[in-house]
């Protein structure tokens, strides 16, 4: 699906209505991918990696042809791994991105025994698989083949879902009350220069149920002061989090908490899994909704691109969006 957009006047704080490709078709203005290239993916690629107590498993998506090629290290949700988010990790190769994604210690592949010395900081753990990846990227490009020499390593976004979220937040500049340390170091890696958080956790202390604040430590004091990376914040207005008090607006956090430049979609009718961004067929998903998958993968790529100093038609397209929809798809906000 293509989804149109028309244009409305700006402000300090601009706000755009998202519009279904029927309520804009009259428009003629629309965000737009050139036709999907062929991919390849190679996975597991495994890494060594001490102290982790597992191989770090590696998949890595890549264009066929192009050169200088952006890359994208996506950080799945709590339980999933380098198999999961085929709607985005695609849609992203196969227009001109190399999509890196490891899997989690807290991965149900990976089964870690309850009790595990390891699970008070698997949100450490997350950030180290990133950075390690990062640091062995020779290494995960020899192993595509035809890849050698196509990547563009001043161009790295990170994105992440959920748990994963918190991982690329992280990377960019969020800080975290370590509940083994006690203390909140800075893990933010320079390397990276955008993100994409899908569906993050927000503030902690008060904001959290009983149950994250006894079984996710790492959610309890979260500080987004330091979060200066550009980011696009994804957030659903019907994603009721269990971990949270506060309802669908605590996952706006990252964005509201944060310095700029920063911008937030925020999807009308979307759920914690925002319309079926983790799979294809994966049964979390209880709101499924194509056309609002299509529409994250579009915004997403375009802010990336524009993010990242590739070009910035499309993402310059979402800000010219009208809000004359019927029935507008969501909302961008952007400071």
């Amino acid at each position: 699906m293509t989804t149109l957009f028309d244009s409305i006047p700006s402000g300090h704080a601009k706000e755009y209505q998202l519009m279904t490709a029927s309520d804009a078709a009259a428009t003629n203005v629309a965000i737009t991918a050139p036709a999907p290239a062929p991919i390849v993916s190679v996975k597991p690629v495994v890494l060594e990696a001490p102290g982790r107590g597992e191989g770090l498993h590696v998949r890595i998506s890549a264009p066929t042809t192009g050169s200088e090629l952006p890359i994208i290290v996506f950080s799945h949700g709590f339980g999933s791994s380098l198999h999961g988010y085929g709607p985005l990790a695609d849609f992203w190769a196969t227009h001109g991105f190399v999509v890196i994604q490891p899997t989690h210690l807290d991965s149900r592949t990976v089964g870690l025994p309850q009790g595990d010395p390891r699970t008070p900081r698997l949100w450490r753990f997350r950030v180290q698989d990133v950075k390690r990846i990062l640091d062995q990227l020779d290494l995960l490009e020899a192993a595509v083949p035809g890849l050698s020499g196509r990547l563009d390593r001043s161009r790295i976004a990170t994105a992440g879902h959920s748990f994963g979220g918190q991982t690329a937040g992280n990377l960019l500049g969020l800080r975290v009350l370590d509940p083994v340390s006690n203390s909140a170091e800075d893990l933010s890696d320079s390397r990276i220069k955008a993100g994409v958080l899908l569906a993050t956790a927000g503030r902690g202390g008060a904001d959290l149920t009983p149950f994250a604040a006894e079984n996710l430590p790492w959610l309890k004091g979260p500080d987004f002061a330091h979060m200066t990376t550009p980011t696009l914040v994804v957030a659903g207005d019907k994603d009721e989090s269990p971990l949270s008090v506060r309802g669908p607006e605590w996952l706006t956090d990252p964005y509201h908490l944060s310095p700029g430049p920063k911008s937030l979609l925020t999807l009308f009718g979307a759920e914690h899994s925002l319309g079926g961004i983790a799979g294809y067929e994966v049964r979390e998903t209880t709101d499924e909704n194509p056309e609002r998958v299509a529409l994250i993968q579009r915004v997403t790529w375009a802010y990336l691109r524009h993010a990242l100093a590739i070009e910035d038609a499309n993402w310059t397209a979402v800000q010219k969006a009208l809000s004359e929809s019927i029935a507008p798809m969501g909302r961008i906000e952007s400071k």
